[in-house]
């Protein structure tokens, strides 16, 4: 369970109050009543995170109280607790919003498991409002969407950069949002008022890229009916971003490089060179330096282009950037389909943050783009997930993470505990076979298993819900 959270225990016993608070209220605020009355007061009094609620208080039923935090504070998750394995009981609770269902007898590493899942819900469903409020309000010129420690470095980075003339080579994946930060150097530099203009240096043929690039006149080729200028001719007191500058064949590289060195452009055909005056930025997703060892990339032009290198980071490095955008990508594509904005439950915004994004800030903004099509009611379901998505759990099963954050390291305990969760999976559920992959005994991987709330039920299974606690709504 959480550290600082506060949980609000209502129930009649005094001395299961107590064992809660003995439980919980070291690292955590407990505040226990006895009766509704009681809880209704509290809960006006005070933010909480979670409330632990006894199907019966007082001959009242504690179902009603479910109900009425279902519409005054959806936020607020309810575990409902019973001292029989009542099915209606379970059923009615979470038909009036319970977020989760216990029935007496129970460990206590299987109560502290559902708080902290309830608690991390609660959190997680406040962080995704809060977002959705910050991206209605974002109003940075220029500015590229992430909150994240590699995000602020990378906006410092292009707030000291824009203010210089020199030519930036932006690095990093695909579908990390070069262009936008070209963009951003841009809109934040003397040259903001002057033309962008932009080009995939991949995307238009060999043939065509010279005269794109640099123009042509009259005549220069077969149906060059007119003289027109290239972009760099058009970008003239403003910025020019070539991507995907690996792609460049080698003989317009020796033209580019010339470019760079004089500061002018001689059209296809033409006989005279004409001035430009360009902020140069370029991209790539290639390894520039193994091109030039390959012999693909002229070493020179490297040295030209690579003044101030700008690293991207991709997505999976950027923590819960991936809420931010995608909050921001809703709302985008709900104005866009002319439909209200759905919700973003916490389920599905764990699964979204649980994935790794390899296609980066593209593939997310595909990925919300389906979703707020497919989104049939109010809110955004599992269901409307891609497959690959909804199955990924790399995660959950990573022991430990490569990361430069040091807040983002894990526990000794939690490392254990994923680790030996791992091997039973890979174990196939074979708590016998896990021990002996281990090196320890059955009842040691028992007494663990069940510390961390994973009942000894079936082998490579928890306990059933149904004999002991209901699946999770969210």
């Amino acid at each position: 369970m959480p550290r600082g959270a506060c949980l609000l225990v209502v129930d009649p016993d005094p001395a299961r109050r107590a064992r809660i608070a003995l439980l919980l209220g070291r690292d955590n605020e407990v505040l226990p009543c006895a009766d509704l009355d009681a809880a209704r007061q509290l809960l006006d009094e005070q933010e909480v995170d979670v409330v632990l609620l006894d199907a019966v208080v007082g001959g009242a039923d504690g179902v009603d109280l479910c109900a009425e935090l279902r519409d005054q504070r959806p936020l607020v998750p309810v575990v409902l607790v019973a001292s029989t394995k009542d099915q209606e009981i379970a059923v009615r609770a979470l038909r009036a919003g319970a977020w989760d269902f216990l029935s007496r007898p129970f460990p206590d590493g299987m109560l502290t498991e559902v708080l902290r899942r309830a608690i991390d819900n609660r959190r997680l469903r406040a962080e995704v409002r809060e977002l959705r409020r910050r991206v209605r309000t974002r109003a940075r010129p220029g500015g590229m969407i992430g909150e994240s420690g590699p995000m602020r470095r990378l906006d410092g980075m292009l707030d000291r950069v824009a203010r210089v003339p020199s030519t930036v080579l932006l690095v990093g994946e695909s579908g990390t949002g070069k262009e936008l930060a070209a963009r951003a150097l841009h809109d934040r530099g003397p040259r903001s008022r002057g033309p962008f203009v932009a080009i995939n240096c991949a995307a238009v043929p060999d043939a065509l890229l010279e005269s794109e690039l640099f123009g042509h006149v009259k005549g220069a080729f077969t149906d060059a009916r007119g003289s027109r200028p290239g972009l760099f001719a058009q970008a003239h007191g403003g910025t020019l971003f070539l991507d995907e500058i690996g792609d460049m064949p080698e003989g317009l590289q020796v033209k580019l490089l010339r470019t760079l060195q004089e500061r002018k452009v001689r059209p296809v055909g033409g006989d005279r060179e004409v001035p430009v005056d360009v902020r140069l930025v370029t991209a790539t997703h290639r390894d520039l330096e193994r091109l030039v060892e390959e012999g693909r990339f002229r070493h020179d032009l490297l040295y030209r282009l690579d003044v101030i290198r700008v690293e991207l980071p991709p997505l999976r490095r950027r923590g819960r950037d991936v809420l931010l955008l995608t909050e921001h990508f809703v709302e985008l594509f709900a104005r866009r389909t002319e439909r209200a904005a759905p919700e973003l439950p916490a389920n599905v915004a764990q699964l979204l943050l649980d994935y790794d994004w390899p296609g980066n800030v593209r593939e997310l903004q595909n990925c919300v783009e389906r979703l707020v099509v497919l989104a049939e009611g109010e809110a955004i379901s599992e269901g409307d997930l891609p497959p690959r998505i909804r199955r990924f759990r790399a995660r959950e099963h990573t022991v430990i993470a490569s990361t430069a954050d040091p807040a983002s390291l894990l526990p000794l305990a939690e490392v254990e505990r994923r680790y030996v969760l791992e091997v039973l999976r890979s174990a196939g559920g074979s708590r016998s076979l896990a021990a002996k992959l281990l090196g320890i005994d059955r009842k040691t991987l028992y007494r663990k298993l069940a510390r961390w709330g994973e009942a000894p039920g079936e082998p490579g299974s928890p306990a059933p819900r149904d004999q002991s606690s209901s699946q999770s709504s969210s």
